[in-house]
């Protein structure tokens, strides 16, 4: 199974403040951790959402751009991982050991990410084939 684990965005993160050393060491030695155990398949954080822009599909066929910031920082995704493990339990217990290293508040989000069975009959082997060549041609391009 796969979950996204994403690290809810803060005042100070919006803000642009970049984290101190020990907060990354402390992050890098956490990454060192998920890959050995081979639970990590990607993590990253992300730059503030003045950075950022959102798009906004209409009936009709019509979209608008809304450039950043965006104002509701609890709303907002400041990171996250992208972890294979075998049960939600787990990814909760990778979860709880992520480093808290300046002792303080944050959030962290737990999604499952769909697999090619979730989706039954509505995926056709067609589609399946397809869904498996782009995925194939995306690992290749890493």
């Amino acid at each position: 199974m796969r979950f996204m684990v994403m690290i809810k965005a803060t005042d100070d993160s919006e803000a642009g403040v970049m984290p101190s050393e020990q907060v990354l060491a402390d992050m890098g030695r956490y990454n060192e951790e998920l890959v050995q155990a081979g639970v990590m398949l990607a993590g990253e954080g992300l730059h503030p959402s003045s950075k950022g822009a959102r798009v906004r599909f209409s009936t009709g066929g019509k979209s608008t751009v809304v450039d950043g910031p965006f104002t509701e920082t609890k709303e907002l995704i400041a990171g996250f991982w992208l972890i294979q493990v075998k049960s939600k339990e787990e990814a909760i217990e990778w979860v709880k050991r992520i480093p808290n290293t300046d002792d303080e508040d944050f959030e962290v989000e737990i999604r499952q990410v769909f697999e090619a069975d979730d989706f039954g009959d509505s995926l056709t082997p067609e589609l399946r084939d397809q869904e498996e060549r782009l995925r194939r041609r995306t690992q290749a391009s890493e």
